[in-house]
């Protein structure tokens, strides 16, 4: 869509004009109340034609991190380009949403049922208008999302490996850290890659939990992102880079080998030795305690913040030089 028609954007059948803001509904359902679910759009262009970015939270329902990273974008004034337009979607899984919960009232995940089908499950619905009446219209697609469940994770872009752009991308934005991580099937990020758009996938924080640090993070990547497209307000100044994000290209899960409750010691994205105390692991009744182990030398980039663990859960997250990229549904969320 770059260089598109300077008079000419139509999304969801409304024109936005140069130089406006519109918020369009993007209705798609009903309640049981015949009343009408809609998920608004907030839609930005600027008098000069650009890329268009599409930055879209919560498509898991209890992700509020992200859901607060598209806020404050919007609420900042971020979301107002030099060029180009930005299309802003800050909940796009609203019964999730009102909810808090993760999916959609029929259980299915969102962000497993791309692209969709026109006469599929309410979740497949929503995915196939998405796919066919928004996506399309975006040159790059940010996405951001936290752990599921109570696993934390750590400040962090995720890509496919061995692509020079989306690194490149990453790099821009500049996380903590940048790790591989191969699209899964049917995934928003997989249908993205399939019709040639870069998209990046932000991971911070917990569900169900709002945190400011995480947050910042999340702001200022976009920020950094839409100043290398040239889209960034001139009101705005990108912060400064501290540390460069480390890129994890491995890494692997440390499960629970016993049952019990879950003691963690130390703070997601630490560096760890190999043989490091991680936690222990004891009975309610005073009779077991297991210590926790680092398998190897890394950076811990997830952390399960449960109190109780069943043996075999995942409890960190960690980069290693020798594993295969951790390819279960815990790895992206």
């Amino acid at each position: 869509m770059s260089e598109q028609d300077t008079s000419h954007f139509i999304i969801l059948g409304k024109n936005v004009a140069p130089g406006e803001t519109k918020t369009i509904n993007f209705s798609f359902a009903k309640l049981y109340t015949s009343t009408k679910v809609e998920i608004p759009v907030i839609v930005s262009r600027a008098q000069e034609p650009g890329p268009t970015v599409l930055l879209t939270g919560g498509i898991h329902g209890d992700e509020i991190n992200g859901v607060e990273v598209v806020r404050q974008i919007i609420a900042k004034g971020i979301n107002k380009p030099k060029k180009g337009t930005i299309i802003c979607i800050p909940i796009l899984n609203i019964f999730g949403f009102l909810n808090a919960d993760r999916s959609f009232p029929d259980g299915r995940d969102l962000n497993r049922v791309f692209p969709g089908t026109k006469t599929g499950s309410l979740a497949s619905r929503v995915a196939y208008h998405f796919t066919k009446e928004i996506v399309p219209l975006a040159d790059y697609c940010l996405d951001f999302h936290t752990g599921g469940a109570q696993r934390f994770n750590a400040p962090q872009i995720r890509v496919v490996p061995d692509n020079e752009n989306l690194l490149k991308l990453a790099e821009i934005f500049n996380a903590p850290f940048t790790v591989y991580s191969s699209n899964l099937s049917k995934s928003y990020r997989a249908t993205c890659a399939k019709m040639g758009i870069p998209s990046l996938l932000f991971e911070g924080g917990k569900s169900l939990e709002s945190d400011k640090h995480i947050v910042k993070h999340g702001v200022e990547g976009t920020v950094r992102i839409l100043a290398h497209l040239e889209m960034l307000g001139s009101k705005f100044n990108v912060a400064e880079i501290g540390e460069k994000s480390v890129l994890i290209e491995k890494s692997r899960w440390v499960r629970a080998q016993r049952s019990g409750l879950l003691h963690v010691k130390i703070p997601c994205g630490k560096y760890v030795e190999k043989d490091e105390f991680l936690a222990t692991i004891t009975d309610p009744y005073g009779a077991m305690r297991f210590k926790v182990k680092a398998p190897n030398a890394g950076y811990i980039i997830n952390v399960n913040h449960a109190p109780i663990v069943h043996q075999g859960d995942a409890i960190f997250h960690i980069s290693t030089e020798d594993a295969i990229v951790s390819e279960d549904e815990e790895n992206e969320d």
